[in-house]
């Protein structure tokens, strides 16, 4: 996409970061819903009581003399992670696939001590990864066991699916994957690659990595193109229930794929960024419009919104 002057911004419907904040997320998002979506412990126990499928949590360290239990708590654990509830943009993310004795593996193959998973933790409560450097709590999670169809198309990491959802419905969608350059993890700001999702189908139309367009995965050398999601409308409708759930009226699903559960919301998001336009080489605005104007008409369900996105979103 040649991104050149505002005018011709505007002819392609492409959402700036001014009119996100103040209309899109200043409109839609009343802020005492925030911590719904920022705290990720409380938007996993939402998503629960919701019957909305997420990552199984296996527990949560809130004090320091907490991080002398680990290795007791951990024994049974081959694989998890270890997540601050209040963290952003994949800060203090600890991904461990394996043991190696009394040590811990990293999807790169280094080792984690005990140690360095007690000292993770205790960084993680002291708000090292917070927003606002105010103390938190770290989350474990059972590692996605994602699935085969997606090999060749990350690098050693899961790669997750974000949904941009405006007032219940998916409006567009790309998917993450992670490379060498992001360390197994699927965020953009740290090298990730990121695909434009076909609303209608589930399959791949563009990629970018640091906002430059590519066709192969850097490290694997997969064609991009080749790419495409199953199970897409289960997707898109976890996504249309996080509306609900979250009473956000834009924000972002971050979706992974598990091999045995299938679909599963790992995180929401109240401010999205905006690559995801260059992603699919489309704005958001045009779809934003056509919503508002089926919201005159009608109050849908979830499925019927994915039904309605599906149809009007096609590529």
């Amino acid at each position: 996409m040649l991104l050149t002057t505002p005018g011709r911004l505007r002819q392609r419907g492409i959402v700036g970061m001014n009119m996100r904040n103040v209309v899109y997320i200043g409109q839609n998002n009343k802020r005492k819903f925030y911590p719904r979506v920022d705290d990720k412990l409380q938007t996993k126990v939402l998503a629960e009581k919701a019957g909305i499928a997420v990552p199984r949590l296996i527990g949560v360290a809130r004090l320091q003399s907490h991080t002398k239990k680990l290795k007791e708590f951990l024994a049974q654990e081959n694989a998890f992670v270890i997540k601050p509830a209040k963290g952003s943009g994949g800060k203090g993310i600890l991904v461990i696939t394996d043991r190696d004795g009394e040590n811990y593996l990293k999807p790169s193959g280094s080792i984690v001590t005990d140690q360095g998973i007690r000292r993770h933790v205790s960084d993680i409560l002291s708000g090292l990864f917070s927003l606002g450097g105010k103390p938190d709590v770290a989350m474990i999670e059972e590692l996605v066991n994602f699935s085969s169809v997606f090999d060749g198309f990350s690098f050693e990491g899961v790669p997750d699916v974000r949904v941009i959802v405006y007032k219940g419905y998916p409006v567009m969608a790309m998917t993450r994957l992670s490379t060498k350059e992001s360390d197994g993890k699927a965020n953009l700001h740290q090298g990730a690659v990121g695909v434009g999702i076909d609303i209608s189908k589930g399959h791949a139309l563009n990629a970018v990595q640091h906002g430059k367009p590519l066709e192969v995965h850097p490290d694997t050398g997969r064609n991009l193109k080749e790419l495409k999601v199953p199970d897409w409308p289960i997707f898109l409708e976890l996504a249309a229930k996080a509306y609900e759930m979250t009473e956000l009226g834009y924000l972002g699903a971050d979706i992974v794929l598990d091999k045995e559960k299938g679909p599963l919301i790992l995180e929401l998001n109240a401010r999205p960024g905006l690559a995801i336009q260059v992603a699919n080489n489309h704005g958001l605005v045009t779809r934003v419009d056509k919503v508002e104007e089926d919201l005159k008409k009608f109050n849908r369900t979830p499925t019927e919104r994915v039904a309605f996105s599906q149809q009007y979103f096609a590529v």
